[in-house]
This record gives structure tokens, sequence and C-alpha cells, in this order.
């Protein structure tokens, strides 16, 4: 009898398992974590706390960036996907749908003015791939604009869009057709769109890989003044904004923008089955009157993704649901605020909206630092990718106050640990 049995497949140990993953899956990404002094594995797992295959239980303010939005196997979205497997499944994603057009209906009574259309993708990057293609087709025009530092996703237009760490990997770093300008400069941004041959402006409302950097007050608006005077489409990534997490449903409608693309993804799945969607204009949109085999995606819209999105949306739509987000939100930073006075030359910023929070420190890689703490001390949170000083630290919107409390309590205690890090202290130093 193996230690550690999941029906379908067994380990005898983390150990083995470990093993395994280096050799079968990703050797690099397995020893990443083991090197950083995070071994875990995720065994069970249930609203936002997770167990270890060790049986240490952690909170989770990580969500894989959103996904687990409304907790770990959420049971209402669990009930909703069970029963409808007694009656749809993946579906044919060449013929008109029962859920797909339902939940086209819902995203688009849901969304900001002057969204019409709904495209479908099985995750946030191929969303992504859509959206850039749509704006292509709309404007006949290439070159997409882009924040440094962004990150839109992997698959093959989008991993354009992003960080050089990942476009020159794989050679696909195409600076004359996807320029890229720094987030928060307005001159860098009408430089990049004087000559009017942009298709598009793509921007997460907050980039969330490079740390959630806030917006300037105005900035958003003013990029989409000059999207509409230069001629080019307002693309929102609203995969990890999206959805509740800054107090309204979408983050960009507190900036008062209507896009011509808004992008949804990760959460939308209520973390259950993958669904994203692009949300599009009439404009932005026209492929789908001209050719509406334009983008094929067998498991984009998957039907039982799609009843999945339909509750996620219903639960993250109630008014409880909204006012909860105020109070954590609130709870959250007020407590956040007091562990900085205690730390005031470490813990040296808070970046919030909603619960969306990133979290810098005075060190080149200290989110890694209080990464490693906050994981000892049973909370998973993690750095950023483009700029490991901020750690991102995202608290679901259910989350009850007990929780609240627990977690708070948690990263007092872990970012104190960090600030006396001696080895922190000589490389801060140094």
């Amino acid at each position: 009898m193996a230690m550690h049995d999941y029906d379908a497949f067994s380990f005898d140990s983390k150990a083995e398992m470990l093993e395994k993953s280096a050799h079968y899956w990703n050797p690099d990404k397995t020893k990443f974590w083991s090197d950083s002094g995070v071994d875990l594995v995720i065994d069970r797992r249930e609203g936002y706390l997770l167990w270890d295959m060790d049986g240490r239980r952690l909170i989770d303010v990580h969500l894989n960036g959103g996904t687990y939005n409304l907790g770990h196997r959420n049971p209402e979205v669990v009930a909703a996907v069970k029963k409808a497997m007694d009656r749809f499944d993946v579906g044919n994603h060449h013929f008109p749908s029962l859920a797909r057009t339902a939940l086209a209906e819902a995203l688009v009574e849901s969304a900001p003015a002057g969204l019409t259309k709904v495209a479908y993708a099985s995750g946030g990057g191929e969303a992504i791939d859509i959206a850039l293609k749509s704006a292509r087709h709309a404007m006949q025009k290439r070159k997409i604009v882009s924040i440094v530092k962004a990150y839109h996703g992997h698959t093959g237009l989008a991993v354009a869009t992003g960080d050089d760490r990942f476009a020159k990997l794989f050679l696909a770093d195409r600076p004359e057709e996807f320029p890229q300008v720094p987030f928060n400069d307005l001159d860098a941004m009408e430089q990049a769109l004087r000559g009017r041959d942009v298709a598009a402006v793509i921007m997460e409302t907050i980039p969330a890989t490079y740390g959630f950097p806030l917006p300037q007050p105005g900035y958003l608006e003013a990029v989409k003044a000059l999207c509409e005077k230069y001629d080019a489409l307002y693309i929102a990534d609203e995969v990890q904004t999206g959805l509740m997490r800054t107090g309204e449903l979408w983050g960009i409608t507190k900036h008062g923008i209507e896009p011509d693309i808004l992008v949804s993804g990760k959460g939308l799945s209520g973390g259950i089955y993958p669904i994203a969607a692009v949300l599009l204009s009439e404009r932005a949109g026209a492929w789908l009157h001209e050719d509406g085999f334009g983008h094929i995606s067998t498991f984009g819209g998957a039907e039982l993704g799609c009843i999945a999105a339909l509750t996620t949306l219903d639960i993250t739509r109630r008014p409880e649901v909204r006012s909860m987000v105020h109070y954590i939100a609130d709870r959250v930073g007020a407590g956040l605020r007091e562990v900085q006075a205690q730390y005031p030359d470490w813990f040296v910023g808070i970046r919030q909206n909603g619960v969306v929070l990133g979290l810098e420190f005075a060190h080149p890689e200290g989110a890694k630092y209080v990464m490693r703490q906050l994981y000892e001390l049973g909370v998973w949170a993690i750095f950023s990718t483009l700029d490991p000083r901020v750690l991102q630290y995202k608290p679901g919107i259910l989350m009850t106050p007990d929780l609240v409390e627990e977690l708070l309590d948690r990263t007092a205690l872990a970012i104190g640990r960090a600030a006396a890090d001696p080895a922190l202290s000589r490389r801060r130093a140094s």
C-alpha cells in the first residue's frame, strides 16, 4: 500500500514525487522551488486553504493569479459543474451552443458599454492572442504597443507583448511589431502612437507580474484618449484585475473607460474548469461577421467551463460579495499599514486597489525572503517574477474575518523575521 494513494495514481513519498517531477515534468522549475526553500506539493485544498503532501496547512494568498478568487473547490461551482456533467461535456466548437450563448449574454450584460460580442479561449494566453488578432483585423495594422515588464501569457502573439525574458527564449521578440513603453509614461506612449500605425495598445489595468505598480491618477484615461486620437484600439487585460478584485466587477470601470476589447480568464473558471473570454466591440469583432471560422479552438468555451463561469459570475456579482471585498480590502490594508509602521525601513510600500496588493521591500529580492518566512509560518504568497522586491499578496473575495485576522498575524510575524534575517542585513549593507 502506497503512503500517498490518490486512486488514479500513488506515490510512496514526497521525495519520490519531487524526483519524478524533475524527471518527467519540469526540471528547472522543480529545482527552483526546492532551492528557494519552498518544497510545496499541493495535496488537499478547500476554500482559501491548501495542505501540502506532508500535511502542512497554508493560507493561499497567491490564488494562482486570481484563479481561486472564490476559493479552492468552491462548493457552488463544484455542484453546478457536477450537475452539468449529467447533460454537457466540452461541446462542439463549430456549432451554436446553449451554454456558450448563455455565458456570452451574461458577460456582455456585465461588461462596460460598447462590448457586444464574446469569443472564447481555453486560457488567458490564447484569449490575448484572439484579442490581438481581432485588433489587427479591425484596424488593418500590425503594431501592438504594450508596457515594459508586461505579462500577457506565453502563447504565440501574447508572449511577444511581454517581458524579453520569455519572448527571447523562444525567439518571439519582435520589437518592430511589438514596441514597448514604460508604465505611467504618457510621452513615451504618445511617441509610440504618433505614426498612426498601431492597431492596439494592450494593458493590464494593474500590471501583475511586474508587482502591481498602480497607474498614476488619470494615466489610463489619458492612454485611452491617445488611442482615440491616433486611431488605435484599447485592450484591457482584466485576467487578474477583473471579477471584483478591485471592488468593481471589472477594474477598468473604476477609471470610467470603455475599452474596445476586454480579456477575462483565470478566476472566470471558478478554479474548476478552464475557460477564458474575449469581449469585443462591434468594430473589434468585425471578423465574427466576415469569417466566423477565423479563430478555432476545440476547448475554447468548453460547455462545462461555461457552466463554471456562469456560476462564478453569479456569485461574484452578489451585493454581499461586493461588501465583503470592501471589508477585506479595508481590514487588510489597515493591518498591513500597522506592520509597515513597525518596519518602515524594510517594508517600504503597499500598492493596493481592493484586494489586489503588492508589498514592497527594501532589497532587490526582498519579496523572496518574505515569501520563505510566510511559507514557514503557513501562508503561501508569491514574489513578483519581474520585480522580486514586491510580494504579490491577493486575499480571496470570500475570505472570512477570522481567516483575515489569522493571515495578518502570520504576515506580521513573517515580515519581522525577514527584517531580522542576518543574511539579508549583510546583503543590504553591501
